[in-house]
């Protein structure tokens, strides 16, 4: 889901059959064609992402042998107040169940009602603060 935090849209949402990683969809449908002056602020699932696109910030992961030090764990704090945003547009999504349960439906119409329900959260979001 790409999400501009600034005017509160979520701008696209692509989907993929079966469970499939989220960077994996990044990969085959955004990829590297993302301009590089936009920040992706991204969840620790996305690691590597630097080599598809330059300007990204990806927490620090902790391994048994190398615990974080003070400021990797201050950036992983920053980065997860700026990211909150999104998390919260998740919660907003799932309310209308398209993700958060089996869609047992015909594949075909699932992009399009995920985005129908994205266009929906964009109307209330942005009327209900008018």
């Amino acid at each position: 889901m790409i999400f501009d935090p600034e005017a509160d849209w979520v701008l696209s949402a692509d989907q993929a059959e079966g469970s499939v990683h989220d960077f994996q969809i990044y990969k085959d449908s955004v990829g590297s064609a993302v301009s590089p002056d936009v920040q992706a602020k991204t969840d620790s699932g996305y690691q590597g992402i630097a080599s598809y696109h330059a300007n990204s910030e990806v927490p620090y992961k902790k391994s048994k042998n190398r615990p974080l030090s003070k400021e990797e764990k201050a950036f992983n704090r920053r980065l997860s107040r700026e990211r909150v945003w999104i998390e919260q547009v998740n919660r907003q999504i799932k309310i209308f169940k398209i993700m958060s349960e089996r869609y047992r439906n015909r594949r075909k119409r699932h992009k399009l009602r995920m985005t129908l329900i994205c266009a929906i959260r964009n109307y209330e979001t942005h009327h209900n603060s008018s």
